[in-house]
């Protein structure tokens, strides 16, 4: 990355840290795992996922819209309904957080095996 001697981070790296900050986060992977069938409601998205709070989904979402990964739509029923949907660039996404998913699924028991002896070590 570019780190220029006079401030040590790029300003280009801090904006890539925000980005990184957002897409490497647990409810966001989420969402985005659970739109990519098809795009939702919020109480659905929700149910789907289990044990994220209103108030994270909101601010999720909030998020993800701000950033371009999804689509919000008001359809004008009584009360409104609001569907959320990947864009173009939350498909893109996708396609790496699987990568990083099936990665993680293949390297799950060694992981936990490091953990164990990590700890274990630490309590002797």
């Amino acid at each position: 990355m570019d780190m220029p001697a006079s401030t040590g981070v790029s300003d280009r790296c801090r904006k890539m840290s925000g980005v990184l900050s957002i897409i490497g986060d647990k409810w966001t992977i989420m969402i985005v795992m659970v739109l990519i069938a098809r795009p939702r409601r919020f109480n659905d998205i929700k149910r789907t996922i289990g044990g994220i709070s209103q108030q994270m989904l909101t601010r999720t979402l909030k998020a993800l819209e701000r950033d371009g990964f999804i689509s919000r739509t008001v359809y004008p029923t009584v009360p409104p309904q609001v569907e959320y949907a990947l864009t173009e660039l939350g498909y893109s996404l996708s396609e790496p957080l699987r990568d990083l998913g099936s990665w993680a699924g293949a390297h799950l028991e060694q992981i936990d095996a490091n953990r164990v002896r990590y700890d274990g070590e630490r309590e002797g």
